[in-house]
């Protein structure tokens, strides 16, 4: 990784390849999350709170009932002389006196001068009078002011994700609005004069690009927003040009990041900011790249054409960088398990390795297949990441296993 000049890697290959790790650092010093904007609350699903949420408000406001039943006073023995009824926005008007009852209903108001609820199940209403057993017991299924939240406490933090449970909290102490991080807007460039669009047919020497769709599912997942996918013309101006025109905090470029003679994207991105990354020591994936655009600033993302590849370069850098901005935890959002090798799992030192991987009968089996098999990720339930300290990994050798299906966030 350096700001030196542009090298021109086409039809020559590629000289070193930076580190993994070294580019997940850089990654991590420069991207931070966006600023903050108004949302209505009742929109807030899945983003991440900006401000401090402190009730303005107790939560209940008033003494309610936490059963249907009878209000009644604890003191008092049955039979009680029923008197009236309470329910939800209609409360019993008065005060409650000795020997006597209300016929309550959840959620409603405990009437003045009660102080305990009987249960509809131990009691019996007969001839204007209502006996139960066992006797009352003072504060019994009462619910009291601010139980649920108290005015002035805080209740939610920046920082928080929020869940479908926080937007009704936030509706029950009457907050419209939250400040929540803005979603990283992304913009996906597909180079290759060899594509189709997505619905399209493989026709002749004609394929469909699988890659805009992947990704788009990808960006949601991770808290950004699709601005659009354009194809681009596999010439130079025409890929610097989408590039330059490319209003997104994200820009990635699948395709034409390689070392064939149409692989513009390294040289476009180097004319346009700094291409700080092209060539990384991992497999597949191995000619992804990044670069920081000026005017305004931007990050650019080099993914590879081939489809596994792509979705490598994305979860590892790409991903990242999307989640960061939007305040997420940059790390990626697969569930993890730990579970022993099946059979040894060769690799090379000095690289990273992307497995894809079948879990049977609780251990983990490769599943051989090369870069531009998207179908071997569908058969798999998950991937395990080789260290590039390691070499082969022996058989039993308990391994990481980053599962597809399950996201722990």
């Amino acid at each position: 990784m350096s700001s030196e000049p542009f090298i021109d890697v086409r039809m020559k290959g590629f000289r070193e390849r930076s580190a993994v790790a070294d580019i997940l650092r850089l990654i991590d010093m420069r991207t931070a999350p966006l600023g903050a904007e108004r949302v209505p609350s009742v929109n807030a699903a899945g983003r991440v709170l900006a401000e401090n949420i402190v009730s303005p408000v107790d939560v209940p406001g008033f003494a309610r009932a936490a059963m249907d039943g009878f209000a009644v006073r604890a003191a008092d023995n049955a039979p009680l002389r029923v008197v009236g009824t309470a329910l939800p926005g209609q409360p019993f008007a008065g005060t409650l006196q000795p020997g006597c009852a209300v016929r309550i209903m959840t959620g409603a108001p405990i009437p003045a001068g009660a102080d305990a609820i009987v249960r509809a199940e131990q009691a019996t209403e007969l001839n204007g009078e209502v006996r139960f057993e066992p006797e009352a017991i003072p504060g019994k299924h009462i619910v009291r002011v601010g139980e649920d939240v108290a005015k002035g406490s805080e209740v939610l933090a920046p920082g928080r994700r929020l869940r479908p449970q926080d937007l009704g909290l936030l509706a029950a102490i009457g907050v419209a609005s939250v400040g929540v991080l803005k979603q990283p807007r992304v913009a996906i460039l597909v180079t290759g004069d060899e594509l189709l669009s997505p619905g399209s047919v493989p026709s002749g020497t004609r394929i469909v690009d699988s890659n805009s769709p992947m990704l788009a599912a990808l960006i949601a997942r991770d808290g950004g927003i699709v601005l659009g996918i354009r194809y681009v013309a596999d010439r130079f101006e025409a890929v610097r040009e989408a590039i330059r025109t490319a209003n997104a905090d994200v820009i990635l470029v699948s395709g034409g990041s390689s070392v064939g003679q149409e692989d513009h994207a390294p040289r476009a991105v180097a004319e346009l900011g700094e291409l700080a990354v092209h060539g990384i020591a991992m497999k597949p994936g191995a000619p992804a790249g990044v670069g920081f655009l000026r005017d305004p600033d931007r990050v650019a993302f080099l993914l590879p054409g081939n489809p596994v590849s792509c979705l490598c370069a994305y979860d590892l850098f790409a991903g990242r960088a999307v989640r960061l901005l939007g305040g997420r935890s940059g790390e990626m959002p697969y569930r993890t398990v730990l579970l022993p090798l099946a059979a040894p799992l060769a690799s090379a030192v000095g690289r990273v390795d992307y497995v894809r991987v079948r879990i049977v009968d609780g251990r983990v089996e490769p599943i051989a297949a090369g870069a531009s098999n998207l179908g071997s990720t569908v058969a798999a339930d998950g991937f395990v990441l080789v260290p590039a300290e390691r070499e082969t990994l022996p058989a039993g050798e308990p391994v990481e296993v980053h599962l597809y299906d399950a996201d722990p966030h």
